[in-house]
């Protein structure tokens, strides 16, 4: 468990904790480096690529949170910062993608392993906050990025359904309503 947050996940490795998401997933991509390497082999490229991992944890991540858990005003905010970071999430992809299935072009990579999770709470923002994330319209890019994704094995075995994300998120909801 990460000691200062006291939550998971945390890869244990040599009996040392590395804690956080994307510092684990970056630990991987260095401790195992004989393998096919994550983020890309250029300091300019990594560095984007850190920086847009790190815009998509901190605001797609928040938005969400504050739609699933506000109402009213505040629950309008949190939408429209939605829809204007994945806008920018869209620009991003277009740039770093050079035309590519995946986000780092044509190779699945750091960027699309740390954004696909968040594919899973797109029905959950939705349904909760009562609105279309209009991903033909605004994000033409997101939407076969997102489908692509989810044809391979290595995400598809272990990335939840929206749905099932969407029974979790409701779940303690329902339980609220009854007491």
């Amino acid at each position: 468990m990460n000691p200062a947050h006291k939550k998971i996940p945390v890869l244990i490795h040599n009996g040392n904790p590395i804690c956080e998401s994307l510092i684990t997933l970056q630990y991987i991509d260095e401790a195992w480096s004989a393998s096919k390497r994550f983020l890309p082999s250029y300091p300019y490229d990594r560095a984007l690529a850190r920086f847009w991992a790190d815009f998509v944890n901190k605001k797609i991540y928040d938005n969400g949170s504050r739609i699933t858990k506000s109402k009213g005003e505040a629950q309008e905010e949190a939408k429209r910062d939605m829809l204007e970071n994945l806008e920018h999430l869209e620009r991003a992809l277009n740039q770093i993608s050079k035309g590519g299935p995946y986000v780092g072009g044509e190779e699945f990579g750091f960027l699309d392993i740390a954004f696909i999770p968040f594919a899973s709470w797109f029905l959950t923002y939705e349904t909760i906050g009562n609105f279309k994330l209009p991903f033909e319209t605004r994000y033409p890019l997101l939407h076969p990025w997102v489908k692509k994704c989810m044809e391979r094995e290595s995400v598809n075995k272990v990335l939840p359904t929206p749905e099932r994300v969407l029974e979790f998120v409701l779940e303690p909801r329902k339980k609220i309503v009854v007491n």
